[in-house]
């Protein structure tokens, strides 16, 4: 075998490289701006935290915000709506999780669904856990708290499942204090 032979393999050689390097480059180029696609736009990242003034609320009252899509239950509970939920068995529950991210792997009483300490304030996503149809509040159902008519399931004043077809209780969203009438969802 000649030099110049050996000099052929290594160009060769160089050339695949060269050309699958090449290749590499225009593949990712290409497909690139499709990934990127997949990213939230601006507008949804925008709507992904927001702030909410509470300071209106009255006691015995809710105020319905929209987020993400879905309306989210804010109730400024009396000290008889709290002490009917405290007062429940966890063994009465359907579900018997909090369902609630922002005290995760804890149980269904009220005080791990509560966003305070002393109970006056509940925050819930306001999605029935059977299909997603949009409960009624302020009183409603057999337990004082929501009831979806769609299919019959009654909530407490916890937003516990008690009674229907729902497998869960309504959702609690990531949610916090930012300052004393300012919470801050998401």
């Amino acid at each position: 075998m000649s030099h110049a032979d050996d000099n052929a393999g290594t160009r060769r050689d160089f050339l695949y490289y060269a050309t699958a390097g090449a290749g590499v480059v225009a593949t990712g180029a290409a497909v690139w701006p499709l990934v990127n696609q997949m990213n939230p736009s601006a507008d949804v990242q925008a709507l992904s935290s927001i702030f909410v003034d509470i300071s209106g609320v009255a006691v015995g009252t809710q105020l319905t915000v929209n987020f993400l899509g879905k309306p989210v239950f804010i109730r400024h509970r009396t000290q008889e709506e709290i002490d009917a939920a405290r007062a429940v068995p966890l063994s009465d529950l359907i579900d018997q999780t909090s369902e609630n991210p922002n005290k995760p792997n804890t149980d269904a009483a009220d005080q791990n669904r509560s966003l305070d300490e002393a109970g006056e304030w509940l925050v819930m996503t306001g999605v029935c856990t059977h299909l997603g149809c949009v409960p009624l509040g302020n009183g409603s159902g057999d337990f004082g708290g929501w009831f979806c008519p769609c299919h019959g399931s009654h909530y407490d004043t916890a937003g516990r499942i008690r009674r229907g077809p729902a497998p869960q209780n309504l959702h609690i969203p990531v949610v916090a204090f930012v300052d004393e009438t300012t919470i801050q969802l998401g």
